[in-house]
């Protein structure tokens, strides 16, 4: 049974391994900084973290349809009582992690992160969010959130490491990778602790959401995302490859030239360069998204399907203040709005109307200003392929706007 931290070492690669990592690891920062920096409507973000939860909890088995999330985000929860707690699961997961973008920022918020204490409250930030019926795994056990596991549990490998000795590995994790904060090599860090949290295995149930939660924050603290893109599409979109180079980082040193820890340092450093690939892949993958130019043209494509096929009301007159609004992520007043169509006051009173009703503009009052919005039914024009299950779910439903909060 583990239960000294030196059985998990190493928690790093060795210099000589790492230098191809830390090459990576720049290019995806200065990749994520230029696109982290771009100013934009704050429903896509919200839209993103609405994403994220379902992704991760997908990454489990335990997801919700997107239809159904949009649902739950209404407050409109199923009757059926496995369902409607898989729906408050994704909105816990929402809150949460909105919560640490908001909490944790910059080099403090990095290192607070890395506290002893943090991982155990990313667990009780988003368990202590559900009803008591929710808190329980599939076997029947209780569910306490923020409360280290006082049992023995097996992971894959023979067992996890020592409940008695829980404090000292997740002291040992938070100490080593607190300590790399300087560019490139933090990067690596946060690949590799991602990785050893799971190895420790510290809570009876939802390790892989609190992995998960705590990388997506890191990486928001050090400023890299801007709530843009995150980790946890790409995860789930390679989920055997995720899960495999997990396990296989948990294996024991494979002979003499594989490191000096008792863990496998290759098998780490495959692990560390999957995860930086996954990243530049979602940091490319929204950089082309949020062309403005391609922008430009999708809601042109969104504005003239409703103008011609559907004749909801909606005009093409709208493309230059809907641009205006989705690339500055600014809210503005409805006068503002109408003269920017260049519409009478009448057509464009029923224009403003039609697009609100239709999701296409946010207001929070009846005649409050109105930002940009992003309805799950516009998907497959403003950001196609970016949630594809989300765009098929759409194609069997009335078309519902997305409420990201």
């Amino acid at each position: 049974m583990y239960n000294a931290p030196h059985q998990f070492e190493p928690l790093m690669p060795s210099a000589a391994r790492q230098e191809p990592l830390l090459a990576k690891a720049h290019d995806l920062a200065l990749a994520a900084t230029a696109l982290a920096s771009q100013p934009l409507a704050a429903e896509l973000r919200g839209l993103l973290r609405a994403m994220n939860s379902y992704y991760s909890n997908r990454i489990e088995g335990q997801h919700t349809r997107p239809f159904e999330l949009a649902q739950a985000l209404r407050k409109d929860f199923s009757q059926d009582a496995k369902l409607a707690a898989r729906q408050r699961l994704a909105i816990a997961h929402i809150d949460t992690e909105a919560e640490l973008e908001a909490s944790f920022v910059g080099s403090a918020g990095v290192a607070a992160l890395y506290a002893p204490a943090a991982v155990q409250d990313i667990h009780l930030a988003l368990f202590s969010r559900l009803p008591g019926a929710d808190l329980q795994t599939d076997e029947g056990a209780a569910i306490e959130p923020g409360q280290f596991r006082v049992r023995e549990v097996s992971v894959g490998r023979d067992v996890a490491p020592a409940a008695a000795s829980l404090g000292d590995f997740i002291g040992r994790w938070a100490s080593f990778y607190g300590h790399v904060r300087r560019g490139d090599a933090a990067l690596v860090a946060v690949a590799a602790a991602h990785q050893r949290l799971g190895w420790i295995h510290p809570f009876v149930d939802g390790n892989g959401r609190v992995m998960r939660l705590h990388t997506h924050a890191v990486l928001s603290a050090m400023g890299y995302t801007g709530g843009l893109w995150s980790p946890l599409r790409g995860f789930a979109r390679t989920v055997d490859r995720y899960y495999a180079l997990l396990a296989a980082g948990d294996e024991p040193r494979r002979g003499d030239l594989d490191g000096r820890g008792t863990l496998s340092e290759s098998a780490l450093v495959d692990w560390i360069d999957y995860v930086l690939d996954v990243c530049l892949d979602q940091v490319g993958f929204m950089r082309q998204m949020l062309s403005l130019g391609a922008i430009d043209q999708r809601i042109a494509a969104c504005l003239s399907f409703e103008q011609a096929s559907l004749k909801s009301g909606v005009r093409l007159e709208a493309l230059r203040p809907l641009h205006y609004l989705f690339v500055t992520g600014m809210e503005i007043e409805r006068g503002e709005f109408k003269r920017m169509t260049g519409l009478g006051e009448r057509t464009a009173v029923n224009l403003l109307s039609a697009l609100v009703k239709r999701g296409l503009l946010v207001s929070d009052t009846v005649q409050g200003k109105v930002r940009f919005g992003l309805p799950l039914h516009a998907l497959r024009f403003y950001f196609p392929a970016l949630w594809p299950e989300a765009e098929a779910d759409m194609a069997t439903q009335s078309p519902q706007g997305l409420d990201t909060r």
